[in-house]
């Protein structure tokens, strides 16, 4: 099974454009961070920073587009700022959530392993709409979501293609790049995301 721990941060705009950033500390590709993005018109498309990477999550999510190309970022305590060529991206961070803190209370190694996911499933779709911790996007790949924490996103600034997409809006309609979506209200969290390749 492939690991991949970092971050997912979930960002919806007034322009309809949403956006899905993971940055990742640990993962088979070393550090990196990659973009799915999904216009008002439904275009799904992946910023991804080499080839390797961009064949790797697109055979295991669905988009029109993939884009190749430098993708850089940096997260602080309040911020996280992310420099894609023609996209630019600046989040503003805040606090916990009340989801971020009743997390807190698991063991990380219960709360991000595959067995309890698959468990957990079921009930985490009903708390939070779109939302799923266990399943697959189809390309024969079982995909598992341990969010360790959640902290709130208060404000972002967007630009795709030298075009403003506005202010921070929440994540709807839900994303479609794979079984689960970014929970509604825009937020940072803690992963550790685990992918079962077809051959195992």
């Amino acid at each position: 099974m492939d690991r991949f721990v970092g971050h997912i941060a979930g960002v919806g705009t007034t322009s309809g454009t949403r956006l899905v950033i993971g940055r990742w500390e640990s993962s088979p590709f070393g550090a990196f961070t990659d973009v799915m993005l999904e216009d008002s018109a439904g275009q799904r498309t992946l910023l991804a920073p080499t080839q390797e990477v961009a064949d790797y999550v697109g055979a295991t999510y669905s988009f029109d587009d993939v884009v190749v190309s430098p993708v850089s970022s940096t997260l602080a305590s309040d911020r996280l700022v992310v420099d894609a060529d023609e996209l630019q991206v600046f989040v503003e961070i805040g606090g916990l959530t009340l989801l971020g803190r009743l997390l807190g209370v698991l063991p990380q190694r219960l709360a991000t392993h595959p067995t309890w996911l698959a468990l957990i499933n079921p009930v985490a779709s009903r708390l939070i709409t779109g939302v799923a911790t266990a399943g697959s996007a189809g390309h024969g790949r079982k995909e598992y979501y341990g969010v360790t924490s959640a902290r709130a996103i208060l404000g972002a600034t967007a630009a795709w293609k030298d075009s403003d997409l506005g202010q921070l809006a929440p994540v709807s309609p839900p994303v479609r790049f794979g079984f689960s979506s970014a929970p509604p209200r825009p937020q940072l969290v803690s992963v550790t995301t685990t992918i079962r390749r077809p051959e195992e």
